[in-house]
């Protein structure tokens, strides 16, 4: 079953499942919302009637969407602006579309399956941070080497060095 929903401003067509990103709403990570003003519902072909239809999702994170750079600048005038602008938005992750019984074996199966990517997600955030020690450690070790043992920087050889004498004179 598929419902099209409103919030934000915007318009959003979901199903059970699915994951979204909205314009910023109330609510820590891992609560359930009720998303009310539901426009459209239907299953497959056939469209049901919307007023009883109820979509419940999951927040899976409140986040900052890509930055927009907004350059202003007026011709001739030495007049330049440069701002940016990261709006906060929410991510969701659509529990159940429609009534609550029907839709009730479905909520474990999405949960077990989010387990998964959130792991995932967490991966990379480490592999960055343990990628920074690592650096440090081969700075030490080259100033632990001896003085003598450092290569001095080649010398540059001049043009007039490398030119035959008999062009001179």
């Amino acid at each position: 079953m598929f419902a099209v929903v409103r919030t934000g401003g915007k318009q959003y067509r979901v199903a059970a499942g699915d994951k979204i990103a909205v314009e910023k709403l109330a609510g820590e990570a891992g609560d359930t919302i009720t998303l009310g003003d539901v426009l459209l519902a239907g299953d497959g072909e056939q469209l049901a009637d919307a007023g009883k239809v109820t979509v419940s999702a999951e927040i899976i994170a409140q986040a900052r969407s890509e930055k927009v750079v907004v350059f202003k600048k007026r011709r001739r005038h030495n007049y330049r602006r440069k701002a940016g602008h990261r709006q906060q938005m929410t991510l969701l992750r659509i529990v159940q579309v429609g009534d609550s019984k029907a839709e009730a074996p479905k909520k474990a199966a999405a949960a077990k399956t989010e387990e998964a990517p959130q792991a995932e997600a967490a991966a990379p955030v480490e592999a960055k941070e343990a990628k920074a020690p690592k650096a440090a450690p081969k700075k030490e070790a080259a100033a632990d080497k001896p003085a003598a043992e450092k290569k001095a920087p080649a010398k540059k050889a001049s043009k007039e060095a490398d030119a035959p004498k008999a062009d001179k004179e």
